[in-house]
C-alpha cells in the first residue's frame, strides 16, 4: 500500500471509531506551506452527519491517528483541515523505493492505444511560433501517455492540397521565373510561403481595383482574378491535370525537404504521416455513403450539407457544388483511414481553439454516420500565441518564423551563458550542444507551462532566464546536482539510505515528500492532457531543491551517514528531474 492510501485507511477507521460512521472515499490533499504537516483532510463535509464542528472532528479524527496509526508522528487542526505529518520512517522507506525503482514515475502498459495528430502544417508556409506550441504540444502529450502505460501512434495530417495552396502555385506561376530554394537560397518552405504572401499582395491590389470600379467588397473578394485562377487551378488539380499536378509535386517537395529540417531541429518526429492529397476521395466516399443514409442533402446548386441543428449547431457544407472538397470532407476520409489502419481506443487532435467548431461538426458527423469509434474522438483545443507587437498572419507575412526563433534563441542561449563565464572548459562542440539545449528548453517550457487552453503572450528574453520561471532555471538545477554526483564519484562516496532511527531535516522531508508526488502529477498531466502540470511540477521541484541545497550542506557534514544520503537524495532529484524535463521533449544537460 501506499503512504497516502494508508493514511486514507487509518482516516476511515478513525471516523468509525469516533463517529460510528463509515466513510467510503477519504479525499487528501498536501498541506499548505504555511501550516505544519505533509498531508491535509478536510472534515467540513462530515459535521452535518456528525452533527459536530469541523474543528472537533478534526481534533477527535488527529487524536486517534496519533494513537492508532503506525506513520502519523503529529497533527495539527486549523478551522476543519486535519494537518497530518508523518514519522521519518515513512519518508526513509519512501526515498528508498524511490531510489530503487529504476522507472520511478512510469506505468505499467494498460493495454489501451491512443493516436495523437499534431503539426499538421501546410504547404503553402514554413512553420512559425504558433505551430511550435503546437507541435510540443502534441510531441509532449504523446510522452506523457505512453510513460502512463498507453500504447501511442504520433501522427501528422499535412495538409497539401487544397484553395491555399492553389495559391502559392498561382503566384509562382506568375512570378517564380524558375526559382528554386537553390537559386534563391532559401529553404523550400519559406520559398513557398514567399509566393503566399505575394499571392495575398496582388490579390488585395485587385480587389481594391474592381471596388473602385464599384463592387462591393463581397463581389470583389469573388471575383478577383487571381482569386478566380486559384479556383480554377484547384479543379485542374482534382482532374488530375498534369501539369497542375507536376508544379503542385515540385513545390510540395521543396516544401516538405525544409519541415524535416525543423523537425529535427526542434526534436520532434511522427510514426505516421496521412496526406490530404490520399484522404480526400475517401472523404468523397463517405459523403455518398451519408446521402444515401439520408444523413447529407443537396441543394440546387449540387452542393452537399449536413443539418446540426439538433445537436446546437448550424447546417454545414461537406461538398462544393463543383464537387470540390472542403476541409470537413478530407477529415472524414482522414479519420477513416486512421481507424482502419490503427484501430486505436482513443483519437486525440491538437489542434488550435480557432477549430473549435470544426470538430464539434466533425465529430457530430461521424456519430450521425454511426461509427462506432466517435465517441472516442477527442479534440485537445490549445490557445493560440501572441507576440508583444500582435496576433501572427501568415498571409501578411507577418508570422515569426520556426526556424529564425530557434536560431535567436540559440544565440540568445550562447550570449546569456557565455556572460556567466562557466563553460570556458568546454569544448566547441560541447558548447554548441549546450547553447542547442538551452534555447529548446527555454522554448518548450516557456510554451508548455500554460494551461493549453488558455491563450499566451510569448517573451522570447524572459523564457531564458537563468533564475526564473524557465526551463534553464530548472536545466541548471539538474547540472547543479550531478556535478554533486561528480564530486561524490571523485571522493570515492556512495550515496546510501540511512537506516531507521536517523532523524531527518525538515527540508529532507520536504524534499522527499515532493518526489513522491510525482506519479500523481503523471497521472494527472495524462488525464486532463495537460503538459503544463509535468512543467509546474519540474520547477517546484526544482525550487524545493534548491531550497533544500541552500539550508543543509552535503559534504561538508561531519556526520558521514548525512552525507552519504544526501548525495543518494539528490541522484533520486535529478533523475526525476530528467524524467520530467524527457516528458516536456526536453533535455537535462550534465554541465552548465
Amino acid at each position: 500500500m501506499t503512504t497516502e492510501s494508508i493514511i486514507k485507511e487509518d482516516i476511515k477507521k478513525a471516523i468509525l471509531a469516533q463517529f460510528e460512521l463509515s466513510v467510503e472515499d477519504i479525499v487528501l490533499q498536501p498541506t499548505k506551506k504555511e501550516f505544519e504537516g505533509f498531508y491535509t483532510f478536510v472534515s467540513f463535509a462530515l459535521s452535518k452527519s456528525i452533527r459536530k464542528a469541523p474543528a472537533e472532528i478534526g481534533q477527535l479524527i488527529g487524536a486517534y491517528l496519533l494513537e492508532h496509526s503506525t506513520i502519523v508522528s503529529d497533527f495539527n487542526v486549523v478551522q476543519g483541515f486535519l494537518n497530518i505529518s508523518l514519522k521519518d520512517t515513512v519518508w526513509l522507506q519512501t526515498i528508498d523505493q524511490i531510489s530503487k525503482n529504476a522507472h520511478f514515475g512510469s506505468s505499467e502498459p494498460n493495454g489501451a492505444s491512443v493516436m495523437v495528430e499534431f503539426s499538421s502544417p501546410n504547404t503553402n508556409k514554413p512553420l512559425h511560433l504558433g505551430h511550435l506550441r503546437n507541435n510540443f504540444l502534441g510531441d509532449s502529450l504523446a510522452k506523457i501517455l505512453e510513460t502512463s502505460g498507453y500504447q501511442v501512434v504520433k501522427t501528422c495530417l499535412v495538409n497539401d492540397r487544397g484553395i491555399h495552396i492553389c495559391k502559392s502555385m498561382l503566384a509562382y506561376q506568375y512570378l517564380g521565373n524558375g526559382e528554386t530554394p537553390e537559386t534563391a537560397q532559401l529553404k523550400g518552405d519559406h520559398l513557398a510561403g514567399k509566393y503566399y504572401v505575394l499571392f495575398d499582395k496582388e490579390y488585395k491590389t485587385q480587389i481594391k481595383d474592381l471596388i473602385a470600379q464599384g463592387k462591393t467588397p463581397e463581389e470583389a473578394a469573388k471575383q478577383a482574378p487571381w482569386m478566380q485562377e486559384a479556383q480554377k487551378l484547384l479543379r485542374l488539380w482534382e482532374q488530375g491535370d498534369k501539369e497542375t499536378v507536376d508544379l503542385w509535386h515540385k513545390m510540395n517537395g521543396w516544401v516538405y525537404a525544409g519541415f524535416n529540417e525543423t523537425y529535427t531541429k526542434i526534436g520532434v518526429e511522427f510514426d505516421k504521416t496521412y496526406y490530404e492529397s490520399d484522404t480526400y476521395l475517401l472523404g468523397k466516399d463517405i459523403i455518398e455513403e451519408g446521402l444515401e443514409k439520408g444523413v447529407f442533402f443537396k441543394k440546387d446548386d449540387q452542393s452537399v450539407w449536413v443539418d446540426l441543428t439538433a445537436e446546437g449547431l448550424d447546417e454545414k457544407l461537406v461538398l462544393r457544388g463543383d464537387g470540390t472538397s472542403v476541409y470537413i470532407t478530407q477529415d472524414l476520409g482522414t479519420t477513416e483511414l486512421k481507424y482502419s489502419e490503427y484501430h486505436s481506443n482513443r483519437y486525440l487532435w491538437v489542434v488550435g481553439n480557432e477549430q473549435d467548431y470544426h470538430f464539434k461538426v466533425l465529430f457530430a458527423i461521424l456519430k450521425r454516420l454511426g461509427r462506432t469509434y466517435a465517441q472516442e474522438c477527442h479534440h485537445i483545443s490549445y490557445g493560440m500565441v501572441d507576440l508583444p507587437t500582435g496576433k501572427m498572419k501568415s498571409r501578411e507575412g507577418t508570422v515569426v518564423d520556426a526556424d529564425d526563433l530557434v536560431a535567436q534563441m540559440i544565440q540568445t542561449a550562447a550570449d546569456r551563458t557565455q556572460e556567466l563565464g562557466k563553460i570556458e572548459d568546454f569544448q566547441s562542440e560541447e558548447a554548441k550542444l549546450l547553447y542547442h539545449q538551452l534555447a529548446l528548453g527555454a522554448l518548450k517550457y516557456f510554451l508548455l507551462k500554460v494551461d493549453p487552453k488558455k491563450r499566451m503572450l510569448f517573451n522570447p528574453e524572459e523564457s531564458i532566464d537563468f533564475q526564473g520561471h524557465t526551463g534553464p532555471f530548472i536545466q541548471y538545477t539538474y547540472a547543479r546536482i550531478r556535478s554533486i554526483g561528480r564530486k561524490a564519484v571523485a571522493t570515492s562516496i556512495q550515496g546510501a539510505i540511512p537506516a531507521a532511527g536517523y532523524s531527518l531535516h525538515p527540508a529532507e522531508r520536504e524534499l522527499i515528500f515532493f518526489l513522491s508526488q510525482y506519479p500523481q502529477k503523471v497521472k494527472a498531466a495524462a488525464e486532463e492532457f495537460a503538459p503544463s502540470i509535468i512543467s509546474l511540477y519540474a520547477f517546484e521541484l526544482a525550487k524545493v531543491y534548491n531550497q533544500f541545497y541552500a539550508e543543509v550542506s552535503i559534504f561538508a557534514d561531519p556526520n558521514p551517514e548525512s552525507v552519504q544520503f544526501r548525495i543518494a537524495l539528490s541522484a533520486a532529484v535529478a533523475k526525476t528531474i530528467q524524467h520530467a524535463l524527457g516528458l516536456l521533449g526536453i533535455d537535462a544537460p550534465e554541465r552548465m
